[in-house]
């Protein structure tokens, strides 16, 4: 079939407009256009694609123009609506939803990001380092073509690289170490100078993106995860939230399963996850040393006995406030797991002050 005659021809031709608009306005979707007529498809039939590729004209749009968020929470709440759940139950709900965007090397689609290999950088800009070394490349993303997000402040264009000597940053914990460096759209780039053989230079692959629903650790609601914690091993503390949780959401595993279909959890290897919540010990950390610099400044005073459930309190507060900006693994032989990530508060994010990013690794002998 060429194309549907018996239609409604005014979104047809609106949703036309905005794939061919999308061609100047979205490098995702000039690519995934280009790589469809170079395998032979027409103009008109690789705009149609575009389209169908995610199973629904307007739906089509988070891949034809991913500048426009789409509603997930309002894609949430219609389906739960339809499953006779109360509204009220629904934004209860939607306040502990977070999504995150899975990067992987099998994932279809266009390629939204690239790990290892050589940066592309501002012409003219040295490789970030820590003041002595380079920094290890570990990967980019283009931001026009990521999948937007309700809530998650991700500039819409440009790019966003991230460099990490983790094995440094997690022995010393010092933030020269980590690098968010952030390329607005427009600006003239060139590959950074460079040899693949440098020992901070890894492979190079190109990654695609899908969406994953998040909820906190004390949630208990990410299927297929090995880590999930049982009741016995959480807090009081957060054995209270999951027994209030669970008194004000009746429907909270319809919820759970209803987020899980829309945005399955993992399927096979991940290389990061841009998005979502921040790793509970990082903010933990936080809490602790904002805690510390309260009494330290004669703030506030904590007895001894309850310094642990004001850490749990502060935790639960500003994991609110923080978001993970990237958490991926990285390769390292002499260690059973090896981790980085990037943490930053909203607001910084919301405001495009990257440089406000806390870079965090973790290493597991």
């Amino acid at each position: 079939m060429l194309a549907r005659y018996a239609r409604n021809r005014r979104l047809a031709d609106a949703v036309h407009r905005w794939a061919f608009c999308a061609l100047k306005g979205s490098p995702g979707a000039r690519a995934y256009h280009d790589a469809l007529r170079a395998r032979g498809t027409g103009h008109q039939a690789a705009l149609r694609q575009r389209l169908r590729a995610v199973g629904h004209p307007v739906a089509g749009l988070a891949l034809v123009a991913p500048c426009c968020a789409m509603d997930h929470q309002g894609q949430l709440r219609r389906a739960a609506l339809a499953l006779g759940i109360p509204d009220d139950e629904v934004s209860r709900f939607i306040q502990h939803l977070r999504l995150s965007i899975r990067l992987s090397a099998g994932s279809s689609g266009v390629p939204v990001g690239q790990f290892g290999g050589l940066p592309r950088l501002p012409v003219g800009m040295d490789w970030p380092s820590d003041g002595v070394s380079p920094l290890p490349f570990i990967f980019s993303v283009d931001c026009a073509a990521l999948p937007r997000v309700d809530g998650f402040g991700l500039p819409a264009d440009g790019s966003l690289l991230f460099f990490l000597n983790h094995e440094q940053a997690a022995a010393t914990g010092e933030r020269r170490y980590g690098r968010v460096v952030y390329v607005p759209a427009g600006t003239d780039t060139e590959v950074a100078a460079g040899s693949t053989d440098h020992a901070f230079v890894d492979k190079q692959y190109d990654v695609g993106a899908t969406l994953r629903a998040e909820f906190p650790d004390w949630f208990g609601a990410d299927e297929g995860d090995e880590d999930e914690e049982d009741e016995d091993d959480l807090s009081p503390f957060q054995q209270q939230l999951a027994r209030d949780l669970e008194r004000d959401v009746p429907h909270l595993d319809e919820l759970c399963a209803l987020a899980n279909d829309l945005w399955p959890p993992d399927n096979g290897y991940a290389s990061a996850y841009i998005g979502g919540y921040a790793d509970e010990e990082v903010i933990k950390s936080i809490a602790e040393q904002t805690l510390a610099w309260r009494e330290k400044t004669g703030e506030i005073v904590i007895p001894v006995a309850k310094w642990y459930s004001h850490v749990e309190r502060e935790t639960h507060r500003l994991t609110t406030e923080w978001v993970s900006l990237a958490r991926f693994p990285v390769d390292n032989e002499f260690y059973y797991r090896s981790d980085g990530s990037f943490v930053i508060r909203h607001d910084d994010l919301a405001a495009g002050r990257l440089d406000e990013a806390l870079s965090v690794a973790e290493l597991i002998p």
